[in-house]
């Protein structure tokens, strides 16, 4: 029997959640608040999203769409054109590349995994700014950065997770 159009329209749209629940992410780490300083060091929730989703499902989570959501990232945060768009493609291919070690792995593994990961990602980050600006950029902030990136880390995992298993079970 041939798929309706509203089956088709519902499994469209259950292939778009991981992009879409990245997209919020990122608007949710570029929503200005009222803490002073807070921007500077404002954990990175894309990063986590594009990890998870890289890992759990890379087939609904594409290079192109990590490329775009750290292209985005870069015109929301002001950061040098190109930066998170690279890290962010290169976060999707390490850990889209790793999947087979980390399926049936402890989330104590993949939560290290993940520290070492995001550590190099905003190392690198870090360095490209600094060479893109011709200055020295403070790097305290992104230390503070990484440390509220890792300790958010379980409970946006459990937040994806829920989201996967309620939307994606089926696809």
């Amino acid at each position: 029997m041939k798929p309706t159009i509203w089956v088709k329209m519902d499994t469209l749209v259950r292939h778009l959640v991981p992009i879409t629940v990245t997209l919020m992410l990122l608007l949710l780490t570029a929503t200005p608040t009222r803490l002073p300083g807070f921007a500077g060091i404002a954990p990175i929730l894309p990063l986590m999203g594009v990890y998870y989703w890289a890992i759990y499902r890379p087939e609904l989570l594409p290079a192109w769409a990590a490329f775009l959501i750290g292209f985005l990232y870069d015109i929301m945060a002001g950061t040098p054109m190109g930066v998170n768009a690279l890290v962010l493609l290169l976060v999707q291919g390490v850990a889209a590349a790793q999947r087979k070690f980390f399926l049936g792995k402890s989330f104590m593994v993949a939560w290290w995994a993940f520290g070492l990961l995001a550590a190099g990602s905003l190392g690198l980050s870090w360095l490209l700014v600094t060479m893109l600006s011709g200055r020295v950029v403070d790097a305290a902030p992104v230390i503070f950065e990484y440390l509220l990136t890792m300790g958010l880390f379980p409970l946006l995992t459990w937040l994806l997770a829920r989201t996967q298993m309620a939307f994606l079970k089926d696809v």
